[in-house]
């Protein structure tokens, strides 16, 4: 675990101190733009993911303290990409059990089976003990990494 995920977590995807943000539809703004100012993604798929969002409600809440915004890949993703936000504030996305979201892991995939070596990835990260708390504790981006390896090494 970790080479793709690492490879893709540049200090240009990540942020530990973005402004503060108060709703669903600005954190997802925001977290989907890191990706379009890396020349990943197109303005229009963030606008998918909110729209997506807006449709079907806080799908994109997977776990308690944990959004991961995406939407179907359909031409407006250039290359498999993942950007990393630690809100300032926990944000409520009106999930029935996993609000307040702190952290967020923005996807984009060029196509559906493209990007599952990332989600198996992120997958095992995220399923390691307390790892959404150690997430939320990191402060740069070297302390960011480190944790992603040394998960990697178990």
């Amino acid at each position: 675990m970790g080479s793709k995920l690492l490879q893709m977590l540049t200090r240009e995807m990540v942020r530990l101190d973005p402004p503060e943000l108060s709703t669903p539809e600005e954190v997802i703004r925001y977290c989907g733009n890191i990706l379009v100012d890396a020349g990943k993604a197109e303005e229009q798929y963030v606008s998918d993911i909110i729209e997506s969002y807006r449709k079907l409600g806080p799908y994109i809440v997977m776990a308690p303290g944990l959004a991961m915004p995406h939407a179907r890949p359909g031409g407006n993703v250039k290359e498999s990409c993942i950007s990393f936000v630690k809100l300032k504030r926990p944000v409520e996305f009106r999930h029935p059990c996993n609000d307040p979201v702190k952290i967020v892991f923005t996807l984009g995939g060029v196509s559906d089976n493209g990007h599952i070596e990332l989600l198996q990835e992120l997958s095992s990260l995220l399923a390691a003990d307390n790892m959404i708390d150690r997430l939320s504790d990191t402060d740069t981006y070297e302390e960011l990494i480190k944790l992603i390896e040394k998960e990697a090494e178990k």
